[in-house]
């Protein structure tokens, strides 16, 4: 036998051995393996007398701060992630201006008190002289014309001193007034909450209505859903509900209806559900979705 038959020999004889080691192996194996699929973690599934839906947490108190005024912002107290109280300052706007006005009309206060003051006691005089003048003109010492003339002066003065009761009230509207503008540049939080984020900086300047910061409550927090409108009603407030966090599926919470839709939207034929949650766990994040579940009615 010639090396060139020899070496188809060996080729013919291997490849006779694979074929037969492959034909004991079953055929779906590798398909069985490549097919299997993987499981990943899921939340508990609903008992069966429970209606399952999806809803988000949302807090009742949420809202852009803005200014109120223009100015330049002079400071700011705090940055995103800072807890605050109803009231606190969150920035100041230059106020400068505006104390200096606030001090001028104090002043004019004050000027126009002292002339009230003035005129009272001049009030007063031309009082006391009418009625001597009554006096000495039933006495015959006097003519009648000295009498109304001495009457006239003191129904003047009246009006005088009712001029300047007017000027004092103005002025003071005028220092209430700029009292108010001062106050604008104080911005303060309208809630106890947290600051989500912060739109300005220091020294920038800012107009009316332009975005400062944004607070947001970070408690009562509650879950928004809809439900069928086989649930209406049958499903009340006080009413409690489960709750559960894609975070942490398996722990529950629980929840008390406070306000149920009284109409059914027509377009998706569900009605609008608000809860409150009893806990405030940190899974519970207003503005993540959670799970809801609900009695079926029976």
């Amino acid at each position: 036998m010639s090396y060139r038959k020899s070496v188809w020999v060996i080729v013919g004889i291997g490849t006779t051995l694979l074929i037969g080691c492959s034909s004991d192996r079953p055929a779906n194996v590798a398909t069985a393996a490549a097919a299997a699929p993987v499981h990943a973690a899921s939340p508990v599934s609903a008992p069966a007398n429970y209606y399952e839906t999806s809803g988000v947490l949302v807090v009742e108190n949420q809202v852009d701060v803005q200014a109120q005024r223009d100015g330049v912002l002079s400071e700011i107290m705090v940055d995103t992630g800072s807890r605050v109280q109803k009231g606190q300052i969150l920035a100041r706007i230059d106020d400068r201006q505006l104390q200096a006005d606030r001090e001028a009309a104090d002043a004019k206060i004050r000027s126009i008190e002292a002339d009230l003051q003035t005129w009272e006691a001049d009030a007063k005089v031309l009082q006391s002289d009418y009625e001597r003048d009554q006096e000495m003109f039933k006495a015959q010492l006097i003519t009648e014309k000295q009498l109304e003339h001495s009457h006239y002066k003191m129904i003047g003065s009246g009006f005088q001193l009712e001029r300047e009761k007017q000027n004092v009230r103005n002025a003071k509207a005028t220092l209430q007034s700029l009292d108010l503008e001062i106050e604008k540049t104080r911005i303060a939080a309208p809630f106890a909450g947290v600051v989500a984020r912060r739109y300005v900086r220091s020294g920038q300047k800012v107009a009316p209505n332009d975005r400062l910061f944004w607070v947001t409550a970070t408690s009562p927090v509650n879950v928004q859903f809809t439900l069928p409108e086989s649930f209406r009603g049958k499903i009340t407030t006080a009413q409690e509900i489960t709750v559960l966090s894609p975070l942490s599926p398996k722990e529950t919470h629980l929840a008390k209806v406070r306000t149920v839709s009284p109409v059914v939207d027509p377009a998706s034929g569900t009605i609008e559900v608000l809860a409150e949650l009893a806990d405030n766990s940190d899974q519970m994040m207003p503005g993540t979705s959670a799970v809801v579940r609900v009695a079926k009615p029976k």
